[in-house]
């Protein structure tokens, strides 16, 4: 029985494994932007998490993969709650395949052929189709896992019955859902606990009352993946995985004391929904308090996420917060993170040079200056450790691009402490008006489009305004050289001037170049060649 009770968990717990890694492989990055593509607004977020929960057959791979897009900058923390509130409510999904499928009809022994195919597939076929193999091999060795536990639960029923224990009062439930916290904590797996728990209650091992408890605490307890995933992770992540907590023991606490209803519901559902009693009806009920608990939440889904943010401050640089060591584990999202690092850290240096060009530099910008220099240098520790891509042409295309980023911010960089703030007490200024003029359009365009606030041909608009800026340097060099040769300049001022409009023209060229790199499309410009100039930058 002990042997039967243990393997039966083991395998269901493999296939599940199986299944979730094999179809996370074969769908490849398709299921990452989609889950990204469609979470714009709480409900659509909660209708992808669901989803992709209930096709991947894991809440917890859900809610863990939602931690690294929250701390790579994917997925914003409201995003990502309402995708943790779907995720909730589509691992319910696998109640329902165990209490249809796996109890009342003996699939264990037509599962076998599915697990030798799947097997085959993995060893024999080639790139996608190896992943396909697993999740089917995964998928047949669910039912033999759920036939093993259910002649193991016989068993059990005969020795040790729940069934038999007082239920009444809230001790009684209280006591049956602790228990499915430590069942779904052991089994690292609420979707294991809760198909432990329709087993048991198939079998008789336990009432449905108890039963009932068992599934509130599994809900609760396997919230316990999720916070050990976001342990040492950015403030974005352990948001998440603190969200995920409160929903989860808020939406357990009201079922508990709201099981008398939840029940009666349960039996009207039988009498006139012709609902069978039993293992179908626990899986109803799991769906009921979990979607009970999602039409409490959902609507204040912005409040919710507010408190949470109150409660989790950010801390630490605000430029640098999306890199986070978990992320180096999957380049993608760790490129993505970087990305977007460079992205504000790029967006605060043209904010700063906007402000040089109205107001000489401050101590206020000096202390900017310094966290951009800092930023640079964590963005580029953090990048030196993402793992090699080689294989990978779109994600090497994207590390490449970032190279040219960086090389051109670190420049960019020294822009920023020889300053233009001569130029305002220049008696040359209003000959640079028409220069700064297009230099402040590609800073402002910059800002914009690296945040996702411009036109859709921002980037062309900044790489034509680079272009005349640098014409415009070309024309007004030879303009003022021949002016001061003609004495309508002192050579100082002279000098100065064409200083000034050599600084802009780095200025306009380097930003450009950066917004060319860092943008959404960026990796198809790696090829452009850089551009020669005449002060060998």
């Amino acid at each position: 029985m002990l042997f039967k009770l243990i393997g039966g968990i083991g395998l269901f717990l493999l296939g599940m494994i199986m299944l979730t890694d094999g179809l996370k492989a074969f769908a490849g990055d398709a299921l990452r932007r989609a889950l990204i593509r469609f979470t714009g607004t709480p409900l659509k977020a909660f209708g992808s998490g669901a989803l992709v929960t209930a096709m991947v057959q894991s809440s917890s791979a859900t809610t863990v993969t939602v931690i690294g897009f929250v701390s790579a900058g994917l997925l914003t923390f409201p995003q990502a709650v309402g995708v943790v509130f779907g995720a909730s409510l589509g691992t319910t999904a696998t109640g329902w395949i165990v209490s249809v499928l796996g109890l009342k009809v003996s699939l264990g022994f037509y599962a076998l052929p599915l697990v030798g195919i799947g097997a085959l597939l993995k060893l024999l076929a080639r790139g996608r189709w190896k992943s396909l193999g697993l999740a089917l091999a995964g998928f047949g060795l669910i039912f033999v896992g759920i036939e093993t536990l259910q002649e193991g639960m016989e068993s059990l029923s005969g020795i040790f019955n729940l069934s038999k224990l007082s239920t009444g009062g809230i001790g009684g439930y209280l006591l049956a859902m602790l228990i499915g916290i430590v069942m779904t904590v052991i089994m690292q797996s609420s979707s294991a606990a809760v198909a432990t728990t329709l087993t048991a209650l198939h079998t008789g091992a336990v009432n449905f009352e108890q039963a009932a408890s068992l599934v509130i605490g599994a809900a609760i307890g396997t919230t316990v993946t999720g916070a050990l995933a976001a342990i040492g992770g950015s403030v974005p992540a352990k948001r998440t995985a603190l969200a995920h907590v409160v929903f989860n023991l808020a939406t357990g606490l009201i079922a508990i004391l709201l099981l008398p209803l939840l029940l009666w519901s349960i039996r009207l559902g039988q009498e006139h929904l012709g609902l069978d009693a039993g293992a179908t009806s626990l899986a109803a009920f799991h769906t009921l308090f979990i979607g009970m608990g999602v039409a409490l939440f959902l609507p204040f889904v912005d409040r919710f996420s507010a408190w949470i943010i109150k409660l989790l401050p950010d801390k630490g640089p605000v430029l640098t917060q999306h890199l986070d060591d978990t992320l180096l584990s999957v380049p993608a999202v760790a490129l993505e993170a970087t990305r977007r690092a460079l992205s504000e850290t790029a967006c605060e240096m043209f904010e700063i040079l906007g402000d040089t060009l109205k107001t000489p530099p401050s101590f206020a910008d000096e202390h900017r200056i310094g966290q951009v220099r800092q930023s640079l240098d964590d963005i580029q520790r953090f990048f030196a450790k993402i793992p090699s891509v080689n294989a990978d042409v779109p994600l090497s295309q994207s590390r490449v691009a970032q190279m040219h980023a960086i090389d051109h911010l670190m420049r960019l960089k020294s822009r920023l402490r020889t300053s233009s703030s001569k130029v305002h007490h220049s008696p040359a200024n209003e000959k640079l008006q028409p220069v700064m003029t297009l230099v402040r359009n590609i800073l402002d365009l910059g800002q914009s489009g690296l945040r996702g606030n411009a036109a859709a041909d921002w980037l062309a608009e900044v790489e034509k305004s680079a272009t005349t800026l640098a014409e415009m340097r070309r024309d007004k060099r030879s303009e003022v050289l021949q002016q001061t040769a003609g004495g309508d300049w002192d050579p100082a001022v002279a000098l100065e001037i064409l200083d000034s409009i050599r600084w802009f023209d780095r200025v306009g060229y380097h930003s450009w170049r950066i917004c060319n790199y860092l943008s959404v499309d960026g990796k198809k410009n790696v090829a452009l060649p850089e551009l020669e100039t005449d002060s060998g930058e």
